[in-house]
């Protein structure tokens, strides 16, 4: 053959691979094992060229190790659960079930041609009950290991999508695909006691030395490590049982300069108050429809209510008001802190619009000027003049103060030094159909976990998808709880079972982090752990900070050996296609493609 002709050639030899099994593994000591692994892609309906580069990537590592006698694991998966499917049945009529296998297939049959070095005969989806039954399974593991509980919490409840967000779910204060304002209510919920692992995880950091320096420092700052100082301010006059308001702060060096106590709107003492103040209770409720991430934090209005109570000042002087403030989070520390308005820009902003006191604690080294309306807040590295300081330096570092002062805390029996974590548990309901049914059942007795033998808990495909109509009379009444799709079934003997998952709702997307499913303890401990892992550094925190948890999780229920304590060895994130492309018409049907650099832009001026 004198030209390459890919429409013969491509199917020749993948016809041929097919047949003699080429890139089909089976656990070998003969070779080495190599387990390469892409990102799972979502089941949308059709490829575009993000695909093509993700896994033309694995192709080329897999290749490359076929060809120096690895054995080589080159899996396919679809992460096939989650919103967007239901989503599309709303919009179409259809279901979720029907639209999500049928996508399946159509990706398939476009990734198929490209001759990747896929082991089709491992390809699952997520929706698959096979699959999600293993995943039911060990969510019960969990459950019994104290991985995995219940509790009520103030949740981001998306009026859209008319369901609950994890904290990383939430872009700008929006739902992070309707783009709705982002509500915060309070729900029983279902969490992953991931903040139990916050230490283990950010430590094991420094080991991941071939994953990207960016995808680490984001996981940092996610964990988010900080020491501190916690500490007790008496209150002037108890109020219904609460005695002092206890705080943590990672500036206890600023104690000089508290000109206030702040409270979150869900602290159990402003519930206290509340419950006989209307005007605070009403301000509350205000609080709760705030976007509480940090970013909008930062842009909202300070607003406070003052609830005429006072705590004593620990270092003498005069008492300290207590307010409501919305800007303070029950999710963060204490649900309390010391304002120091002259070093904390919120705490500012919120002094002088109730003309609280601004009290100078420092001053840069060669600047006296006092704080206006800019607080002055130099990084903790920066040496600065201390006007007064508790632990009676003058000039050291921000970092030396803290050191200092919590030392001082101690010895005078004001507080107690303590290390704090940002990583908060995962919230994991989804009041949502197209989810794998968490397997518990409610009854009066309280919430049983299903038996194993019973599993999977399938969902149930007879449903009428009243989706519209169930979300438009939802909103308008402010109804949260169930509002799923079970208006019909052929079993109603089983529709109380059904509302007993549908009350703590589904899992959000399918544990795709699990590397082998089912479990082989053999297998796990051949091919564990994948040795390049390929995707999006848009995952960073969501999806390989869980992924990550999840192995550990794993090894304690005993579905992974100890070896794989972090599932993936290397990291490699792909970026995205972002190039600037025009497009005309051409001749015919066919779009013709051009360059930037190829076209001629001609600015036309309007009629």
């Amino acid at each position: 053959m004198t030209t390459y002709s890919p429409a013969e050639i491509e199917a020749k030899w993948q016809a041929a691979w097919a047949k003699s099994e080429t890139f089909k593994a089976v656990a070998s000591a003969d070779r080495p094992k190599y387990y390469v692994l892409e990102m799972f892609p979502y089941p949308s309906g059709r490829i575009h060229m993000g695909h093509v580069r993700n896994y033309t990537m694995g192709d080329v590592v897999a290749r490359y190790k076929l060809s120096t006698g690895h054995n080589v694991l080159h899996p396919m998966g679809w992460d096939a659960f989650g919103m967007p499917a239901e989503n599309a049945a709303m919009a179409i009529g259809g279901h979720p079930k029907e639209w999500t296998y049928a996508n399946i297939a159509t990706m398939r049959d476009q990734m198929k041609p490209l001759g990747l070095s896929i082991d089709w005969s491992r390809e699952f989806a997520t929706c698959d009950p096979e699959y999600y039954g293993q995943q039911q399974a060990l969510f019960l593991d969990m459950m019994a290991n104290d991985l995995v509980y219940r509790k009520n919490a103030m949740v981001n409840w998306d009026p859209v999508d008319m369901t609950v967000l994890a904290n990383e779910q939430v872009i700008d204060g929006k739902g992070w695909r309707s783009n709705a304002e982002v509500e915060r209510r309070e729900l029983t919920q279902w969490f992953f006691n991931i903040s139990s692992m916050s230490g283990e995880l950010l430590d094991a950091l420094d080991n991941l030395e071939n994953w990207p320096a960016k995808v680490r420092l984001m996981q940092e700052n996610w964990i988010g490590k900080s020491r501190g100082l916690e500490m007790t301010f008496p209150l002037s006059t108890p109020q219904d049982g609460h005695d002092g308001i206890t705080v943590y702060t990672t500036r206890p060096d600023t104690l000089v300069g508290a000109s206030f106590i702040g409270l979150a709107a869900n602290h159990p003492l402003t519930q206290s108050l509340a419950a006989q103040n209307p005007a605070l209770e009403a301000f509350c409720a205000e609080c709760k429809k705030m976007d509480t991430t940090e970013a909008a934090m930062e842009k909202a209005e300070k607003k406070g209510f003052d609830t005429g109570i006072t705590v004593q000042n620990p270092l003498g002087g005069a008492p300290l008001p207590v307010w409501v403030a919305n800007f303070v989070m029950m999710d963060y520390g204490t649900g309390a802190i010391f304002a120091c308005p002259a070093h904390d820009q919120r705490d500012l902003d919120f002094a002088r619009k109730y003309d609280l006191p601004v009290i100078d604690t420092f001053f840069a080294l060669n600047n006296d000027t006092p704080v206006d309306k800019t607080a002055f807040v130099p990084m903790k590295s920066e040496k600065v003049r201390w006007v007064d300081q508790p632990a009676g330096l003058t000039e050291a570092t921000g970092q030396e103060a803290i050191d200092a002062t919590i030392d001082w805390a101690e010895a005078e029996g004001l507080g107690l030094g303590k290390t704090q974590y940002r990583l908060r548990d995962w919230g994991l309901s989804r009041q949502r159909y197209w989810g794998c049914p968490i397997p518990v059942v409610h009854c009066s007795c309280g919430v049983v976990p299903e038996k194993k033998e019973n599993l999977p808990i399938r969902l149930p495909d007879d449903v009428l998808l009243i989706f519209q109509a169930i979300r438009w009379t939802a909103t308008r009444l402010g109804v949260i709880a169930a509002v799923q799709p079970v208006e019909r079934m052929r079993d109603v003997r089983r529709i109380p079972w059904i509302l007993s998952w549908i009350r703590p709702g589904t899992m959000p997307v399918s544990l795709r982090q699990m590397p082998l499913q089912p479990t082989d303890m053999e297998e796990a401990s051949y091919w564990m752990n994948v040795d390049q892992y390929i995707g999006g550094v848009e995952h960073a925190i969501l999806h390989l900070l869980y992924s990550r948890f999840f192995a550990r999780a794993m090894q304690i229920c005993g579905h992974l050996p100890k070896t794989a304590i972090e599932p993936f060895d290397a990291m490699f994130t792909q970026g995205m296609v972002t190039h600037a492309i025009y497009k005309s018409n051409g001749n015919g049907n066919r779009p013709v493609y051009h360059y930037p650099e190829a076209v001629i832009c001609v600015m036309v001026k309007p009629f």
